[in-house]
Order: structure tokens, then sequence, then C-alpha cells
């Protein structure tokens, strides 16, 4: 790990003329017509290694997704509300309906 620091403090310590320098030496080696085709395979990989690493991301996601859903224990369904059950005792008994004449009484009364 120490090894690949140093090398990236390499890189970002290239200033104007080592930069300068470094594209001479590529452009003698691999000649003008070269560099466009290099530049454009090398955008090519660029864009396919970004595309790989989206893809393996997404998988993985789907992934951990699926197996949350699976690891989860099912709902349980909503038991419906039990239905009352009328006892022997309150078979009999009813509410009594007030009638006519008590409610006349209670009215006048009230006036």
């Amino acid at each position: 790990m120490l090894y690949l620091q140093k090398q990236l403090a390499l890189i970002g310590g290239l200033q104007g003329p080592e930069l300068i320098f470094l594209l001479i030496v590529i452009l003698v080696f691999f000649g003008a017509k070269k560099l466009p085709e290099l530049a454009k395979g090398l955008g090519q990989g660029i864009k396919e290694f970004k595309k790989a690493t989206k893809d393996v991301q997404q998988d993985l996601h789907q992934a951990m997704e699926e197996d949350s859903a699976a690891s989860a224990p099912p709902r349980k369904a909503a038991e419906p509300a039990p239905i009352p059950q009328e006892s022997e005792s309150n078979e009999g008994s009813e509410v009594p309906v007030p009638s006519e004449e008590s409610t006349k009484a209670t009215d006048a009364s009230k006036a």
C-alpha cells in the first residue's frame, strides 16, 4: 500500500516541464498518427470500466434487497374481530319501551 501511495504522489508531483517532457516522449514513441487512436481506445476503456462498475453495484444492491426481503418474516394477516355471542342470561331480557302515555306526561311536566 505504501508503494502505491508513493507512486500516486509521484504522479501528483508532475508539473509543467515534467508533463511536457512526458508528452514529447509519448509522441516520439507512438507517433502522431497513433495518438488519437490511443486516446480513443483509452476513452472507450474508461467508459466500459465505469459501466461495468455501475452494473456490479446495481447487482449487489438488488441482491441485498432480495436477501432482506427473503429474510424478513412474512406478515401475519389481520384477524377479523370476534363476533360476540349472546349468552343465555341475556335471552329473556329486553329493553323496556316507554308508552305514549308516559311520554305525554313527561312532556307536559316539562312545559
